[in-house]
């Protein structure tokens, strides 16, 4: 039985939250603030630790650093929906939590059912996942160039013009990446060159409150500009754009020029903003040759059938590797269906994209 330790300093949360987790088959114990938590990780070594943020006493993150150095121990943090709740589950996440889970507002006993699903599918996905040391990140150095990976022979590609929308762009990086992917992007985007000459667009499964310090965050540690796609804006070289919360995110055409815009959720796709819907929507206006797709650590199979697509349409793809992958579910989908070029560890796949990105792609003659 997987043994889940619940660290809140709110009595009624504490008390929900075991009689759910103990509902669905988990053993439960409980902490008051950080300095029980931490004590109760080597007392009684549970598999999985929930962590609260603010509490008394000892806060989470200074908990979470101690746990981490005592017994390394997958931590789901559950944080509040403000800004300041935000930036601290990212300080978190680089400390070496797994995941996160926005904490219910209003009257908890009702919010807590609203969280229930994602709250026990994230505590499973938890008791998987691979542990990774927290680290202080910096901007890392650029890595040594590779000898590119073959690309599959080109299909025909989608006739281009000189006023086509898509002319002006030589090629596109396509990111889907959930549980575990915060951490993971921070070794990947940061090691890109500011001289990069694709666009990057990232469909991060995360709340909608959690986007834009996400953005902000990554924009401080990357060469690249990195910015929330809250709105329609153009495809530039050397940008990275994350998709907002809550929405969808796609490549579509404005003013004669390739853009990505956030849309409200398609229906039918459980994870959002969903992977599968953006690289559906790259592939309507891109040649498939131009177009890298990068699946990365999550649970779940969100992108897998379209990047599988874009494989046999003569794109390029790659799927993390087993070996960094926090959760090894989209990428181990993606493997499954045939649809991964290559399959590397997280500390390789820049200097793959970088070596892509420096091969003229096939283009049919105008």
């Amino acid at each position: 039985m997987t043994k889940v330790l619940v660290v809140d300093d709110s009595a009624l949360m504490r008390r929900l939250l075991t009689g759910l987790l103990r509902d669905n088959g988990f053993e439960v114990a409980t902490a008051r603030n950080g300095a029980e938590g931490v004590q109760q990780l080597t007392d009684w070594q549970p598999d999985v630790v929930t962590l609260d943020i603010n509490m008394p006493e000892m806060d989470g993150l200074t908990a979470l650093s101690l746990m981490m150095q005592a017994r390394p121990t997958p931590v789901v943090m559950v944080s509040s929906l403000t800004e300041k709740g935000a930036q601290a589950t990212f300080e978190a996440l680089a400390l070496g939590a797994v995941d996160f889970i926005a904490k219910p507002g209003g009257t908890i006993s009702l919010s807590v059912d609203d969280i229930a699903g994602q709250l026990l599918a994230k505590v499973k996905a938890a008791a998987r996942a691979r542990m990774r040391s927290g680290k202080v990140v910096t901007r890392p150095a650029l890595p040594a160039p590779v000898a590119p990976v073959p690309a599959p022979a080109p299909r025909p590609a989608i006739r281009t013009g000189a006023g086509s929308s898509a002319a002006h762009l030589a090629g596109l990086v396509l990111v889907g990446v959930s549980t575990g992917g915060p951490r993971t992007l921070e070794d990947i985007l940061p090691q890109l060159p500011a001289d990069f000459p694709w666009p990057v667009v990232v469909a991060q499964h995360m709340p909608p409150n959690f986007t834009d310090a996400f953005a902000r965050r990554m924009d401080s540690l990357c060469r690249l500009r990195v910015q929330e796609c809250a709105a329609t804006v153009p495809l530039e070289a050397g940008k990275v754009y994350i998709g907002k919360g809550g929405t969808d995110i796609v490549i579509c055409e404005r003013l004669g020029r390739l853009a990505v815009q956030p849309r409200p959720e398609t229906p039918g796709h459980p994870w959002h903003p969903s992977v599968d819907v953006m690289v559906d929507s790259a592939m309507k206006l891109l040649p498939a040759d131009r177009i890298v797709g990068v699946q990365l650590t999550g649970m779940g199979n969100d992108g897998a059938t379209a990047m599988t697509a874009l494989k046999r349409a003569g794109g390029r793809t790659i799927a993390e590797s087993k070996e960094t992958a926090v959760v090894f579910g989209m990428p181990a989908e993606l493997i499954e269906a045939g649809g991964a070029s290559v399959v590397l560890p997280c500390q390789d796949i820049a200097r793959q994209i970088i070596a892509w990105s420096q091969r003229r792609p096939h283009c049919a003659a105008a």
